[in-house]
């Protein structure tokens, strides 16, 4: 017999990465926080994230500079504002890290045996050594150090192996105004839709790479938190430019493994399986070339060769050098029987990162009072058409500090929760067809890849959203009649979030960053982002 849980918070974040770890913890000095995790806390795109943190800590450097190649890096269409906004306020946010213990790599030498100087490494994009790491590793330190500070937290109640469902709106409840009240949430464990009533919502669910084939991002990312606000009424933007990383290794037993971007930064080669470079062909930053060209460059190697993959090449630097520098990536290429200190490593591109999500201001506060977008679900305007190399990490913090600062002036007004109905079942039943959902997976990440992938045209886009339109009223349909379960629940949000990506494209009249359309293979002198606005 099943119960109806009903839980209470000031504020619900619905996500466990670096943005969702760091609201928490900057907000319960003030507030009691529920943190939501899908998975376990551990899992997610911050995990995996090899490079670093962009920041200007060196004197040579400057905050202008890191403005000005992010707006590079963006092709004409990030908000200045948000640039500026995150390169001015990354070095404090950086320092709140690492006075939480994230351990980042310092210079061999300490001047005066007080000042400590940290290792900066360079990656695409950026004119300076300012990327923050530690080893090759860096996600994961920042995530196990976030991990550790939250469970020691009283205020912070941790609820893994948890799915957001939906958001519960007083517009759905049919009262007045429209702010958020809660949201429905399905237990893993014991397979029941519970309800969690907060104050203020905040989503922090990453990304939606998995709606392609192939991706270097966990299982997680489909999309959850873009889908769910669209639901609820918020606009999206820039769902059009979905950042593939350039250098995924192309490995049977590693398919989601990515090869960080300070590899080529230290000075790795990209080559033809016959040896030969071929980015200097293609830009005359040659391999420190943004990711859309590279990951252009790329895949168009392999296709006018017929080729499986590219190679990276990092050979020509000291055994040393390479272990010290990259030793996660040593190991792992190590088991599978690549030795890149002297051998070159197979590589193709993969989805790796999504640049537009839900729109927010500068405290990321949604279109819905009270729901806030954090990371990689949101659009800031900071990454325009294409992200540069570790401002994604930065983003996570930056706006989770904002948002938090934001949520702490409005608790002395909070509103008081209205009553919400249970989870209705009644008129469901227990899947007999998984295999159906099964197919949909594979049928809708291939088709977004092939259509819809690194580059597109008309005809391609036009396939693509026919197909996505049948997939939708199949899920629909299924949802309506079956009850609730983790593949449903991430195949329903990643048909729509590829909608809302195809929709976006199909509006770029023009060829901008991540964005390469065969049919309008110019760029246009003036554009803006790709906005998206709900049915009432």
């Amino acid at each position: 017999m099943k119960h109806n849980v009903e839980y209470l918070s000031d504020v619900l974040i619905i996500g466990s990465g670096a943005a969702g770890l760091s609201l928490a913890l900057k907000l319960a000095q003030h507030a009691d926080v529920r943190v939501l995790s899908k998975g376990p806390l551990s899992e997610g795109s911050t995990m995996y994230a090899q490079g670093g943190i962009a920041a200007v800590f060196d004197e040579s450097d400057s905050i202008e500079s890191h403005v000005a190649d992010t707006l590079v890096a963006g092709a004409g269409i990030c908000d200045e504002e948000t640039v500026r906004f995150t390169a001015s306020t990354a070095k404090d946010c950086m320092e709140w890290l690492i006075h939480e213990g994230v351990p980042f790599d310092r210079e061999e030498t300490i001047n005066n045996d007080t000042e400590i100087k940290y290792h900066l490494t360079r990656e695409g994009g950026h004119s300076h050594r300012r990327i923050l790491h530690t080893a090759d590793a860096t996600g994961k330190a920042v995530q196990t150090t976030l991990i550790e500070a939250v469970k020691q937290h009283p205020r912070i109640t941790i609820m893994e192996r948890f799915n957001a469902v939906d958001l519960i709106t007083t517009r759905k409840l049919g009262l007045a105004g429209n702010h958020i009240v809660g949201a429905y949430v399905w237990n893993r464990d014991i397979e029941q839709v519970e309800v969690i009533k907060a104050n203020f919502v905040a989503l922090a669910t990453g990304g939606a790479s998995k709606v392609y084939q192939y991706t270097s991002n966990p299982d997680v990312s489909s999309g959850d938190g873009i889908a769910m606000a669209w639901r609820a009424g918020c606009r999206v933007a820039n769902m059009e430019f979905n950042q593939f990383h350039p250098t995924c290794l192309y490995h049977p037993e590693a398919r989601n493994f990515l090869l960080t971007e300070a590899l080529r930064g230290e000075g790795a080669y990209l080559r033809r399986p016959d040896g030969s470079r071929f980015m200097l062909e293609r830009d005359e930053r040659a391999e420190l070339a943004p990711r859309d060209i590279v990951a252009r460059a790329i895949d168009h190697e392999m296709k006018r060769l017929g080729a499986d993959c590219m190679y990276l090449d990092i050979c020509h630097k000291p055994k040393e050098f390479i272990m010290k520098h990259f030793p996660t990536i040593y190991d792992k290429c190590l088991k599978l029987g690549i030795d890149m200190a002297s051998q070159p490593i197979p590589i193709v591109p993969a989805a790796h990162y999504t640049c537009g999500g839900v729109m927010t201001d500068m405290h990321g506060q949604t279109d819905l009072a009270g729901l806030y977008a954090i990371g990689e679900v949101s659009y800031t305007g900071l990454h325009g058409a294409n992200r540069m190399a570790s401002n994604s990490l930065l983003e996570c913090i930056v706006f989770a500090h904002a948002a938090a600062k934001d949520m702490i002036n409005k608790l002395p007004h909070k509103r008081k929760v209205p009553q919400v109905p249970a989870w209705d079942e009644s008129k469901v039943s227990n899947s007999d067809e998984e295999v159906v959902i099964q197919h949909n997976w594979h049928e809708l990440r291939l088709f977004m890849w092939d259509y819809v992938g690194i580059v597109r045209t008309n005809k391609r886009l036009e396939r693509a959203l026919r197909r996505v339109q049948l997939l939708q009223q199949e899920i629909d349909e299924y949802y309506s009649n079956f009850r609730v379960s983790n593949n449903l629940l991430e195949l329903r949000n990643l048909v729509q979030v590829a909608e809302l990506i195809i929709r976006c494209a199909m509006e770029r009249k023009e060829s901008r960053g991540l964005h390469f359309n065969l049919d309008y293979p110019d760029q246009l002198d003036n554009s803006g982002p790709t906005i998206l606005t709900p049915k009432p």
